[in-house]
């Protein structure tokens, strides 16, 4: 386990850089549609389509790196939890497992889906005040 504990760390090691990263996809997405709103000239808006393309490329990476550090501190926080509290055997049977099971499996699921509507309605916020200021 310390070895998964140290590889663990050190994919969290370069989070800082994987965030900076990971937050260029929508700057050069919004700066796509910017120039698109404004009516720029075709050749601006080849220049953001091929920002775009490489802002969709490092957040795809970005995302599978941010996946394996988490399934990897996963593990490892489920490893010094057994060595902790002295678990020798995990019965998935036992009814108080099985419901930490199920639980723990809603989660993440539960946490995207209020991720995605607090996002989807500031989005719809924001567009709406983008029309109103291109109509007045």
């Amino acid at each position: 386990m310390y070895g998964v504990a140290v590889d663990a760390l050190g994919m969290l090691s370069t989070i800082a850089t994987g965030l900076a990263i990971d937050a260029y996809g929508p700057i050069s997405d919004n700066a796509g549609g910017i120039a698109e709103m404004a009516g720029m000239s075709h050749r601006i808006r080849e220049r953001t389509d091929a920002l775009d393309v490489a802002g969709n490329t490092t957040a795809a990476i970005g995302k599978g790196f941010a996946i394996g550090s988490a399934a990897l501190v996963s593990l490892a926080l489920f490893g010094a939890f057994v060595s902790r509290a002295g678990v020798t055997t995990v019965d998935v049977l036992t009814p108080k497992v099985f419901i930490g099971l199920i639980v723990g499996a809603m989660l993440p699921y539960w946490f995207s889906a209020m991720t995605m509507k607090s996002v989807g309605s500031a989005a719809l916020k924001m567009v709406e005040e983008v029309r109103r200021q291109f109509n007045t």
